[in-house]
């Protein structure tokens, strides 16, 4: 897959761009000056990320596979090693569906109820295939979402959850810690 040149890559305007960033040719950006991206990231084909009043914040090593969407008003913040499989959704603003008002964007913001809350996914939590998130949702460090799940709520850390609402059904390796702390030490060998 071809990516954006690094010139271009500084061209854009990003509230933060770390080093070896990989953003496909194919990828959608609004609101760049509210994107943070870290080191070693990479976005794939397709993808289209939002940065809405308070932003998305992409830490160190985490990879957003083909078709996902990063949108809203409120923060989301994908923490390091994070990843999201394809066609995954993460909304930080979400219309009341329930009939009492009205919805969408073109209808204005007197006659909506929107839920505008962040969205924050912790350290080395991996997110299944279409899967979908909504506003308010944290998912602790080392969690696992499995695929095609509706994260309506809060997950602990170190579980896999999934499902239609996703709920925790077994707790997690958490070797990752661990090859997280080697894979640091080799890149910083003095930094002990």
């Amino acid at each position: 897959m071809p990516f954006v040149s690094e010139t271009n890559l500084k061209e854009m305007g990003f509230r933060f761009l770390g080093k070896n960033v990989k953003i496909s040719d194919k990828v959608v950006i609004y609101g760049a000056a509210r994107i943070s991206i870290g080191d070693n990231s990479r976005i794939d084909d397709f993808c289209i990320l939002s940065g809405g009043e308070e932003g998305i914040e992409i830490g160190r090593y985490v990879h957003i596979s083909v078709h996902c969407c990063l949108l809203g008003k409120c923060l989301i913040r994908m923490s390091d090693f994070s990843g999201l499989s394809s066609r995954v959704s993460i909304y930080s603003s979400s219309d009341d569906y329930s009939g009492r008002t009205l919805t969408n964007p073109t209808v204005p913001e007197k006659f909506r109820n929107v839920d505008n809350r962040p969205v924050i996914l912790g350290k080395h939590v991996i997110v299944g295939a279409g899967s979908v998130i909504l506003p308010g949702v944290t998912i602790e460090d080392g969690s696992a979402i499995g695929a095609f799940s509706l994260v309506s709520k809060s997950i602990k850390g170190g579980v896999i959850a999934s499902g239609v609402p996703a709920k925790p059904i077994k707790k997690r390796k958490d070797n990752i810690f661990e090859l997280e702390r080697q894979l640091l030490e080799e890149e910083n060998p003095g930094s002990r």
